[in-house]
């Protein structure tokens, strides 16, 4: 499970506590990953614990609780060490929500493919100028820098497919059946390829 090899990953620079993790992990992945919710993470350090992968233990302190650190084990430095050197392969193949709105806009008609491949170039653009601004703001911490790298391509490629998604699914949007509307039962105006989705009867 990729954020327990990072929980390890971070022990392995030495002994360390939940809140401590946390920071380090928001740190060290910075803004682009997003934030670790603590009650998650407690419950990794407590599978990692069951497994032998980390031990804990409790420091006492005078004025304040006592204070709960994790530290990583010989077989938790071996299993990060396997994770590490094993390449990464995409279990489930490719899954994204712009394809299965491109699935939909070809169905709908030629004018919804191109309302939606307009507002998602948009958004990609948009999206493209944030990253930018983030890399220039993280150009000193090498890691985040490349994490930002790595979102600027995907965005990238994701504005390429959908500059050539028109016109590679036109012949598909034009062939478009009817969409049922509340009217079309009737005969009424209404039907055809661009027409509203009527919600279904409850």
């Amino acid at each position: 499970m990729p954020l327990s090899h990072a929980v390890l990953a971070l022990l392995a620079d030495g002994p360390s506590h939940g809140y401590e993790l946390k920071s380090r992990f928001e740190m060290a992945i910075g803004p682009q990953w997003g934030g670790l919710n603590i009650g998650h993470l407690y419950q990794i350090l407590d599978r990692l614990v069951r497994d032998g992968h980390v031990v804990r233990t409790h420091v006492a302190q005078n004025d304040r609780p006592d204070k709960t650190l994790y530290e990583l084990t010989a077989g938790g430095a071996g299993e990060l060490r396997s994770w590490v050197v094993a390449p990464h392969v995409r279990a489930s193949g490719f899954r994204d929500e712009m394809f299965l709105k491109l699935l939909a806009a070809t169905r709908l008609g030629p004018r919804a493919l191109t309302e939606y491949a307009s507002a998602q170039r948009q958004a990609c653009l948009s999206d493209l100028a944030g990253l930018t601004r983030l890399r220039r703001d993280n150009a000193d911490d090498p890691l985040v820098a490349l994490l930002v790298d790595a979102a600027i391509a995907h965005t990238k490629a994701d504005l390429q497919v959908i500059d050539t998604a028109e016109r590679r699914l036109a012949s598909v949007a034009g062939q478009a059946g009817p969409v049922v509307t509340g009217a079309a039962a009737g005969g009424a105006e209404g039907d055809g390829p661009d027409a509203a989705v009527a919600p279904a009867p409850r």
